[in-house]
C-alpha cells in the first residue's frame, strides 16, 4: 500500500496534517493530498505541496487543463485513504452519502475494498453527540476504519477527549495496518480470544532510592499486545515499569513494579484466559529484606542476601487447563538449547527464542519453536513485525488444537 491519498479538513488539527504527510514520505510513501476550502484557511495548500511532492487538490473546477475525470483517477489511484483532521462535519457527509466537494466526492468513489481511515478531530460535546457515534457506527459497519481522538487541551480552551491522534501514532496505526491486514480474516482472527500478556522489567527494592532490576524496555510485549489488539483480541496487558505508551484497544491495564505484584495479577486473570504470553523480564530474584532508610555508604563491603521469585510462567503452566502458554528465551550463549529445556520444563505450547543482548533495541532476530521442536527463524524485523509473526503462529497452533478436539468429539460420538 504505497500510495495513500490524505484528505485535509477544515478543523484547527488541520495544520498536523504537516507532520503526517512529511513522516508518509519519509517512510517511502506515495502521498498525495486533497483539502476541503476551509482547510486551505487554517494550512496553506503550498506547504503540503512542498511536503508531499505534488499538486494539490481542492477544486472540483479548477480552471487548469487536466485530462482525466480527476475524482474518479485520485480514487482509482489511492491504495488507502487517511482523513486528518476527521470532523463532525465530513462523518456526516459520508455516512449520509452526501458528495458535493472534491474530497466527500473522492470518497464516495473509492472503491470499498480499499481502506479509508479517518483520524477524529473536534470538541469534545461534538464527540459525544449520539448522532456522531450513530454515523461512526453506521460507518464502521461498512469497513471504515477510526482512529480515536486523545484527551488534552482543545481549541475551545476544554481540556477533555477531542483532540487528534499526534502524527507519529496516526502513521503507526497505518503502518501496523499494512502488516496485519495481509491476515485472513484480520479483523476477527482472534475475535474472542482473551489473552493475558505480561510485558516489561521488574523491579526489587533493596531501599527507597536502591533497586534490582534488568535493561528490558518493554517493546516486545506492547508490540504483541497492540497486534492482538489489532486482530480483535480481548486483551490484559500486565506491565513493569516502562516509557512505552500504553496501546489502544485493551481491555485493561494493570501496572505493576515487583515480581511478586506481577505473579499476583496474573494468578488473578489466568484462570479466564485463552492465550498466556509471558514477555516481561521478571528478576529471578528480590532481596530478602527491604530496609525503610536509605543504607548509608561505608568503608566495608556490602552484601544483599537475595531470595528466589515466583517463576510466574511455570506456576501457571501447572494450573494450565485449556490455555495455550507462550514463552520467553532471552539468552546469551546456547540460544536455542537453553529455549528447548525451558519448553519442555515450563510445558509450553510456543517459546521464542533470542539473543538478550539486544534487549532494549527496536529489532530484533528470533526463532519461534513449537511443543514439537520443529521451528521457524525470522531474520531482522522491527519488534512491530515480530509481534505480528509471533501471533501468527499462535493462530496457527490454535487452529491444529481446535481440529484435535473436533477429532476428539468426532471419535466420542
Amino acid at each position: 500500500m504505497k500510495n495513500i491519498l490524505v484528505g485535509v479538513t477544515g478543523g484547527i488539527a488541520a495544520y498536523k496534517s504537516a507532520g503526517i504527510v512529511s513522516l508518509l514520505k519519509k517512510k517511502g510513501y506515495n502521498v498525495k493530498v486533497v483539502m476541503t476550502e476551509n482547510a486551505t484557511k487554517i494550512i496553506g495548500p503550498l506547504t503540503l505541496e512542498t511536503l508531499s511532492r505534488n499538486r494539490i487538490y481542492v477544486d472540483m473546477w479548477d480552471s487548469n487543463p487536466h485530462y482525466e475525470v480527476e475524482h474518479i483517477s485520485l480514487a482509482d489511484w489511492a491504495d488507502m485513504v487517511l482523513i486528518a483532521p476527521a470532523t463532525y462535519n465530513i462523518i456526516g457527509k459520508i455516512a449520509n452519502g452526501i458528495a458535493d466537494d472534491m474530497l466527500t466526492t473522492i470518497l464516495a468513489a473509492v472503491s470499498v475494498r480499499k481502506p479509508v481511515f479517518f483520524a477524529l478531530a473536534m470538541n469534545v460535546n461534538m464527540y459525544e453527540n449520539p448522532i456522531l457515534k450513530e454515523n461512526i457506527n453506521k460507518l464502521s459497519s461498512f469497513g471504515y476504519r477510526f482512529i480515536d481522538a486523545e484527551e488534552g487541551l482543545l481549541a475551545c480552551n476544554y481540556s477533555a477527549k477531542g483532540r487528534m491522534s499526534e502524527p507519529e501514532d496516526i502513521v503507526d496505526e497505518i503502518e501496523r495496518y499494512s502488516i496485519f491486514s495481509k491476515f485472513e480474516n484480520f479483523d476477527t482472527a482472534l475475535k474472542g480470544k482473551k489473552i493475558l500478556i505480561t510485558s516489561g522489567r521488574t523491579k526489587e527494592n533493596i531501599d527507597p532510592v536502591r533497586y534490582l532490576s534488568n535493561n528490558s524496555s518493554g517493546k516486545m510485549g506492547y508490540s504483541i499486545a497492540q497486534a492482538a489488539a489489532d486482530l480483535g483480541a480481548e486483551v490484559i496487558l500486565i506491565s513493569g515499569p516502562t516509557d512505552l505508551k500504553i496501546p489502544n484497544g485493551l481491555k485493561n491495564f494493570i501496572s505493576v513494579e515487583s515480581a511478586l505484584e506481577m505473579y499476583e495479577k496474573v494468578d488473578k486473570y489466568f484462570k479466564n484466559t485463552d492465550i498466556f504470553i509471558a514477555c516481561a523480564a521478571v528478576a529471578d530474584y528480590r532481596p530478602k529484606e527491604y530496609k525503610k532508610e536509605k543504607i548509608k555508604k561505608s568503608d566495608s563491603d556490602f552484601v544483599i542476601e537475595l531470595v528466589r521469585n515466583p517463576d510466574i510462567l511455570l506456576e501457571m503452566s501447572r494450573k494450565k487447563e485449556k490455555q495455550l502458554l507462550v514463552g520467553f528465551a532471552a539468552e546469551t550463549n546456547d540460544i536455542k538449547e537453553n529455549a528447548l529445556k525451558k519448553l519442555e520444563k515450563k510445558n509450553l505450547d510456543i517459546i521464542v527464542a533470542n539473543n538478550a543482548s539486544v534487549m532494549g533495541s527496536d529489532e530484533n532476530v528470533i526463532e519461534i519453536i513449537r511443543k514439537d521442536r520443529t521451528s521457524v527463524e525470522i531474520s531482522q524485523k522491527s519488534k512491530v513485525e515480530l509481534a505480528y509473526d509471533i501471533l501468527s503462529e499462535v493462530i496457527c497452533e490454535l487452529e491444529k488444537i481446535n481440529k484435535r478436539r473436533r477429532g476428539y468429539k468426532n471419535l466420542a460420538n
